[in-house]
């Protein structure tokens, strides 16, 4: 029966993924629709648009060489037309002086007959008649006008839709995943010479498979890549995968999309628990700073032993922090995260203040930093059962190191009470290593990597971050693979390794 019960239980759990994974395709199909039918739309606009334009331009030229031909008609017409004014003037000229020529020749009186000779004479000598050009100054050709668009007609008839590049292939095997960023690879199936450029586009996402179409982040753009390969660095991991697709492009246009690629982002996403933290620290996400008013007044309330508890409890009632709370998390691992508010507020000296993720299998990475002036802080892991009056690393159920910059300059490894003083210099901002599974907490520089200190252990119950401070604040750095220099130092012995045990033979603080 119960094997029976599991069996349907896969099956229904089969079911219900390939239900999802369908709607999910359903989706994409409709979106797509609707994307060819806005495209289309645009392209026939585009289309009316770059007709028009052709259109335009030949309208232009056109009236440009009927202006040319009428210039050349009026420029010619007026020539002949002045040609021929000249010609009538010389010609009434011409036949005036014949007829008085002709006239002449019936003088009888010699003297007077010379008379009328010489100044026919004079006047022949003078006539335009015999000074006019009889060859015309332009001719009736018009064919240096003509024009032959047989060339133009062969173009036009040759226009077609722009070449667009083939979609390129990303490459999976080749793409890396490491230290907060991501290499994306791909290649074209096809070659083209003509290519341009590339353009990567990348998302995030909590869904494996194939990218969904609803309630998803957008893309993001990356234009102009020259190469074949692109590398995004100093990202933040706070989803589980990240979307991949690139396009080619030439000169004019850019191509398909390749098939998108989902590469898994997984890394510890936490904030720090403002419901249970000291009433004199002030917290928001991933930052802490100590508040010395935050827990004025509550003292002088507190009369007698006997009920100081429940003026506590009715104290932290009227301080509701002001800063909103953080959001709801999930545990690390697989089973349910203890609810928040559900702890007491660290009191007293443990100014305290934890993580609201609970880490409860594999391996984790977080940075912290100090503010330059900051007097005292812890950093580490504790279980959540540690004691609202219990400080990091005065107990059994919490682990850190410590650093302390007032009246004395200290820093050590702490647990259980015990402490080890480390002989490194504290550095800008330290990376912590939490691998559950394998019991072990170390602390690194998280600039040069170096090993500052190494806890051995076996953790019995889940644990979550740890941090106290004092006179100053502390910020996180969240979303963070395992650095590959820490994951390359785990596989070595360190010198500076210690356990939890070696702390047993050294002096309480």
């Amino acid at each position: 029966m119960d094997s029976q019960k599991e069996a349907l239980q896969r099956i229904i759990s089969t079911l219900a993924n390939k239900n999802d994974e369908i709607q999910n395709f359903v989706d994409t199909l409709n979106h797509t629709l609707k994307g060819v039918q806005e495209n289309s739309s645009n392209i026939l606009s585009e289309l009316d648009e770059e007709f028009d334009s052709l259109y335009s331009i030949l309208d232009e030229v056109k009236e440009s060489m009927i202006n040319c031909i009428k210039q050349e008609q009026a420029r010619k017409s007026q020539e002949l037309q002045s040609q021929i004014s000249q010609c009538n003037n010389a010609l009434e000229n011409s036949e005036e002086l014949l007829e008085f020529a002709t006239r002449s020749l019936d003088i009888k009186e010699p003297e007077e007959f010379s008379k009328a000779a010489r100044q026919i004479k004079d006047r022949v000598t003078m006539a335009s008649a015999f000074r006019l050009s009889l060859k015309p100054k332009v001719s009736d050709n018009m064919t240096h006008l003509m024009v032959d668009f047989s060339q133009e007609r062969q173009m036009l008839q040759t226009l077609k839709f722009l070449p667009v590049p083939k979609a390129p292939e990303i490459d999976p095997v080749e793409c890396l995943v490491a230290d907060n960023s991501v290499t994306v690879a791909w290649r074209m199936l096809e070659e083209d010479n003509k290519i341009d450029h590339f353009i990567l586009e990348h998302r995030k996402t909590n869904f494996d498979g194939l990218p969904r179409v609803k309630d998803e982040r957008c893309w993001e753009i990356i234009d102009n890549i020259k190469g074949t390969e692109y590398t995004l660095s100093g990202l933040k991991f706070d989803s589980k995968y990240m979307n991949f697709r690139v396009r080619a492009c030439n000169k004019a246009v850019a191509g398909e999309y390749s098939d998108p690629v989902t590469l898994e982002t997984k890394a510890l996403n936490f904030n720090l628990d403002n419901s249970s933290s000291h009433l004199n620290l002030k917290v928001e996400d991933t930052c802490v700073e100590w508040d010395p008013t935050g827990g004025k007044g509550q003292e002088s309330k507190m009369k007698g032993k006997e009920n100081k508890g429940s003026v506590h409890v009715t104290s932290l009632k009227k301080h509701t922090r002001s800063g909103t709370p953080s959001p709801k998390r999930t545990s690390v691992g697989s089973r349910p995260p203890a609810v928040r508010g559900s702890r007491d507020r660290f009191t007293g000296e443990s100014y305290t203040v934890l993580g609201d993720t609970a880490i409860e299998s594999g391996q984790h990475y977080w940075e912290v930093k100090a503010q330059k002036d900051c007097k005292s802080y812890s950093v580490g892991v504790a279980y959540k059962t540690l004691g609202k009056f219990d400080q990091l690393g005065k107990t059994n159920t919490s682990w850190c190191i410590h650093v302390n910059n007032w009246l004395q300059n200290t820093f050590a490894a702490k647990h259980n009470n015990k402490v080890k003083a480390l002989d490194v210099t504290v550095p800008e901002k330290i990376g912590v290593f939490c691998d559950f599974d394998g019991g072990q907490l170390s602390f690194y520089d998280a600039n040069s990597k170096q090993l500052l200190y190494s806890f051995k252990t076996k953790f019995t119950q889940p644990v979550l971050p740890g941090f106290m401070v004092w006179c100053g604040g502390l910020s996180l750095s969240t979303g963070m693979q395992v650095p590959s220099a820490v994951r390359t130092l785990q596989k070595s012995e360190n010198g500076m390794t210690g356990s939890a045990s070696s702390l047993n033979n050294v002096v309480t603080q």
